[in-house]
This record gives C-alpha cells, structure tokens and sequence, in this order.
C-alpha cells in the first residue's frame, strides 16, 4: 500500500495524475458524444456500424481535439504545429481500433453480436491507448 501511495505522489508532483484526471473527463465527454452520434444511427439501423463508427469517429475527434488541447494536455510540451498533425495520427489509431471493435463484435462480422458490443471497448480499450499516446507522443 505504501509502494501505491508512493507513486500516486510522484505522479500527482509531476503533473501526471492532473493530466489522467483531465484526460478522463474530456475523454469522456468525446466519448460519450461518439457514443451520442453512434448508438442511435447503428442502434436504430439507420446505417451499418461501420458508417456510424465514422460518424461518431469525427464529432469526437473535433471535440476530443478542442479538449485534449486547451484542457487536458495544456502546458505539457508541445507546440501546436506540432501537436496538430500528431493528433490527428493518433486519431485514426483510435479510429482504426473502434472500426476493428465494430468489425469484431458486431452482427455483420466475427462475433455477430449486438450493435452495442463494440461501446465497451470503445469505452475502455481505445481511450488508454490514446491517452498514452497523447500523453507521450502528441503533446510530450
């Protein structure tokens, strides 16, 4: 218990926990508005998943961008110019990995499964990928 609390003091002195916390909350809220735009299109087949996936891919994306810039990763390092194109990198990453989420669990694919299967990985997979990216790589 001593070794846990240790390390959340270092990561909270080096900025790290704040940027977790951060990343969290507007992850979330790019999540959740993927989530928005995703559910009811392949909820109500008003397209396939994938069509949807794409759909929810950029309104999160826009506001994930807006977020993680001003908000999340503010201070951390690195310049716009620069973490602009790195974003957008690491936004197809996560694009390529809920397209492979919906392609996986979904009833025109592998698993044959409910429209929503692919939303708990899209919800608990993707955004730990992308943070470490975003964390080390975009705006380290």
């Amino acid at each position: 218990m001593t070794a846990l609390l240790r390390q959340v003091e270092l990561w909270r002195t080096n900025g790290l926990l704040g940027q977790l916390v951060r990343f969290a909350i507007s992850g979330g809220i790019a999540t959740l508005l993927y989530a928005a735009v995703y559910s009811p299109l392949a909820g109500f087949a008003i397209t396939s998943e994938q069509v949807a996936n794409i759909c929810g891919y950029l309104v999160a994306v826009v506001s994930g961008y807006v977020l993680h810039s001003t908000w999340s990763f503010r201070g951390h390092g690195a310049a716009a110019t620069q973490t602009s194109w790195r974003f957008f990198l690491v936004s197809l990453v996560s694009y390529a990995m809920n397209a492979f989420w919906v392609w996986l669990l979904t009833d025109d694919a592998i698993l044959a499964g409910p429209w929503w299967w692919p939303l708990i990985p899209v919800l608990f997979v993707t955004p730990l990928v992308t943070f470490a990216l975003n964390r080390v790589w975009v705006f380290g």
